[in-house]
């Protein structure tokens, strides 16, 4: 790998330990600081803008995989994840993320952080909103609503390239069930939306007709995803223990804080 590569790299064991340990936390995939993160270095590593913005998004789901595989075994070791509201969502899940990488290779790539930022943004006052009023809890939607809900979950989290922890969380908490529960079970989704974006980008990638860059699975960048992956499969593990011992208030403040600073960002660039 040429200087910049190597650079690149470093910077990327950084982020994934920064990644891990809010994935483990907050339920997320990591996406919500990945892509915005590429999207800055990933042209200093010499790759063109035409290509930035759909490599980091692939890039991005590929790390959540491995990041989410992590965090959902520790939450499921825990008790953390309800297996019954997974087969529910699975079949929309695995849908939308495939149908969503399709998106994206396709809408003008100046759109997707904006469109993402406006609905980050509106899942943060969400979640504060829900702090200060107790509404009772609703039943769970049939599996064929449950199943159109994560359709549209999985297109948004693979437009955005996250692993849809910013979008189940507060879905899964809206229908009663318990905080620690729903960050455990969205991030056991998040394995499958992202495995599924990932292939979608994986494929559409190989198929586009500028030159990928060396080092490229399709539109995934094994130096950045490397980088992410060796130090966010370790600390993880630590965000997940984390989420066990904190009361619920303080997690739903501090997801709400972390959405309302990424989406802000994210629509402002």
């Amino acid at each position: 790998m040429h200087d910049p590569t190597l650079w690149l790299f470093g910077i990327c064991l950084v982020l994934g330990a920064t990644v891990g340990l809010l994935a483990g936390l907050l339920g997320i995939g990591g996406g919500l600081l990945v892509v915005p993160a590429l999207s800055v270095l990933l042209p200093q590593a010499g790759i063109s803008n035409e290509l930035v913005m759909p490599m980091a998004l692939a890039t991005s789901l590929a790390s959540i995989v491995a990041t989410s595989i992590s965090s959902a075994y520790t939450h499921y070791r825990l008790g953390n994840a309800q297996p019954s509201v997974i087969k529910t969502l699975l079949p929309g899940i695995l849908l939308g993320g495939f149908l969503g990488s399709a998106l994206a290779d396709h809408l003008p790539k100046a759109y997707l952080p904006k469109i993402f930022g406006v609905i980050v943004l509106l899942l943060a006052l969400q979640m504060i909103m829900s702090l200060r009023v107790t509404k009772a809890a609703k039943p769970f939607p049939s599996p064929l609503q449950a199943a159109a809900s994560g359709t549209v979950m999985g297109v948004v989290a693979s437009l955005a390239g996250i692993g849809g922890g910013s979008l189940t969380v507060p879905y899964l908490n809206y229908y009663g069930i318990e905080m620690r529960k729903a960050i455990g079970t969205a991030s056991l989704c998040g394995v499958f939306l992202a495995l599924s974006g990932m292939t979608g980008f994986i494929l559409f990638g190989l198929k586009q007709a500028e030159a990928l860059p060396p080092y490229s699975v399709g539109y995934v960048y094994l130096p950045a995803l490397l980088g992410i992956v060796t130090t966010s499969v370790i600390t993880t593990r630590f965000g997940a223990r984390l989420a066990t011992r904190l009361p619920t208030p303080i997690i739903k403040r501090v997801f709400a804080i972390f959405l309302l600073l990424i989406g802000g960002s994210m629509f402002l660039s």
